[in-house]
């Protein structure tokens, strides 16, 4: 998959946010804006 370019959408996903629930971007679609975070190692001593 390739990586979204700046103001282009984001693919569909969804993730896990406890035992019984999951969330998807799909659920804040039109609703609220989103932004997505990546810390690679972060909390890894690495």
């Amino acid at each position: 998959m390739a990586m979204p370019s700046v103001g282009q959408k984001a693919p569909e996903f969804t993730l896990p946010v406890s035992r019984e629930q999951n969330v998807s971007l799909k659920d804040y679609e039109g609703k609220k804006n989103v932004v997505l975070a990546f810390y690679p190692l972060d909390f890894t001593g690495g």
